[in-house]
């Protein structure tokens, strides 16, 4: 299942002449499902929303499920760990099919949309893929305002992975190599390198996603995460791991 990004709809998967859920299709035999949902709301209602489509869809599979796998591209990964967090409320039957969840650039401890009034412009100016969200930025939807949080449950708290899946994380960084400016201060564009590896301080907000399961691509975009023959090949490794 493939969960789109902000300000995007499930066609913008395909970038370049190139889509990951197509590909993946092709040569692993998986089906993908797109998921379209309205990133203006919370991204705990769409979290709450695609937690019962899950429900509803795994009940009603004609077939004996044998594993789920959800790629969430930036705002899409903290939609998909929200829905985790419902799901296991409501104790919903679906996450024990859920083997694994891939996060594409997501800002699970935020992205400074609006941080540092004049250098977000400039900050921003850097990607291409930003550049609308300038604006965007200035509306303070209640998904934008999650967003720059990293904010997946109603209430300001730490949310764990869950347990049970195994968790991966692909980032970008727009420098060609190393800089610890770069990394913190401009990442991809959009987000902060620690964010998108779920990195933090705080022990209590660390998501604990193995090393072994990080990849970290330099001289690409927010935006190149969707299209990048690197990124696929790292997604086609991982996602060829028996459950």
């Amino acid at each position: 299942m493939l969960v789109h990004g902000l300000c995007m709809n499930d066609q913008h998967w395909s970038r370049d002449g190139h889509d990951h859920g197509a590909a993946l299709a092709d040569e692993l035999g998986h089906l993908p499902l797109y998921v379209r949902y309205n990133s203006g709301l919370p991204i705990s209602s769409n979290g709450e929303a695609l937690a019962e489509i899950l429900e509803t869809l795994i009940r009603n599979w004609t077939q004996p499920v044998e594993e789920v796998a959800i790629l969430g591209h930036s705002m899409g990964g903290l939609v998909a760990r929200s829905a985790c967090h419902h799901g296991r409320i409501a104790r919903h039957a679906w996450l024990k099919h859920l083997d694994k969840l891939v996060f594409l650039g997501t800002p699970h401890h935020g992205a400074p949309l609006e941080r540092g009034g004049n250098g977000l412009d400039f900050l921003m100016d850097l990607s291409p893929y930003s550049i609308p969200l300038t604006r965007i930025s200035r509306a303070r939807s209640a998904g934008i305002n999650d967003l720059r949080h990293g904010k997946v449950s109603a209430k300001e708290h730490p949310v764990p992975l869950p347990p049970s899946v195994k968790c991966y994380a692909l980032a970008a960084v727009r420098a060609g190599k190393r800089s610890a400016l770069s990394e913190r201060l401009v990442g991809d564009g959009l987000v902060p390198l620690d964010s998108a590896l779920g990195q933090h301080r705080d022990t209590a907000w660390k998501l604990a996603i193995p090393e072994a399961r990080q990849w970290v691509g330099y001289g690409m975009g927010h935006g190149d995460l969707l299209s990048s023959p690197d990124v696929y090949a790292q997604l086609h490794n991982w996602l060829q791991q028996p459950a």
